[in-house]
């Protein structure tokens, strides 16, 4: 639910000016290299990552930019909580042929220029879903009509969805909790991105000292 994003709920806060500030340095560190497609993945479950690209979603809008956010996580999706949307529809109705683009797309009632694609009802085979050729036409279709197109997928080290994700954007961001990740999983995490030559932008370290992002 929107109470859990604190850019929306506490905009003044430091831990909201600190996903400022990641956008900020995100959007300076791809200046050579535009981060069209930025992708979000963790070591393990529960680290946070969801709420990271919410918020960071929500924040780029703030700015101005269009920004489309794609829940990508077949396993466990979080975004249509997160921002209190209905799920009967969205990405899996739309790679099936089930629905259009256009129709699966539900705006932010809170954040003018914020658009969110919920994963729809869960597939039998996420990775089947994820290679699929569809996938590619569909975030061909939101980078024309947006600014940012933000894909939050499952974790890294757990499954091979975020190592096919990771290939069909620009950039990819690595969240850990810092109470919680153990150095092997991150390490295996960041090992499985790399074989895939992903680009690694950055990585957000949750829960530090006081629990800010």
């Amino acid at each position: 639910m929107t109470q859990q994003l604190i850019t929306l709920t506490d905009p003044r806060s430091s831990v909201a000016e600190a996903y400022r500030s990641l956008y900020i340095n995100l959007s300076f560190s791809s200046q050579e290299q535009p981060l069209h497609k930025l992708l979000a993945t963790s070591a393990g479950s529960g680290e946070g990552k969801s709420l990271t690209l919410a918020n960071l979603a929500v924040v780029a809008a703030q700015m101005g930019q269009r920004v489309v956010l794609m829940d990508c996580d077949l396993r466990q999706p979080q975004q249509h909580e997160l921002f209190g949307l209905r799920n009967d529809g969205g990405l899996t109705s739309v790679v099936a042929g089930k629905q259009t683009v256009a129709a699966a797309l539900q705006a932010s009632s809170e954040t003018p220029g914020l658009q969110i694609l919920t994963s729809g009802p869960l597939p039998v085979s996420p990775s089947q879903v994820l290679a699929a050729r569809r996938l590619d036409e569909i975030m061909a279709e939101l980078a024309e009509q947006a600014d940012l197109v933000l894909v939050d997928a499952p974790p890294a080290a757990a499954v091979a969805d975020a190592s096919v994700l990771a290939t069909k954007v620009d950039g990819v961001i690595l969240v850990l909790n810092a109470g919680q990740t153990k150095r092997d999983s991150a390490r295996r995490a960041k090992e499985a991105l790399e074989k895939v030559n992903a680009h690694i932008v950055g990585v957000v370290l949750n829960n530090v000292a006081d629990g800010a992002t």
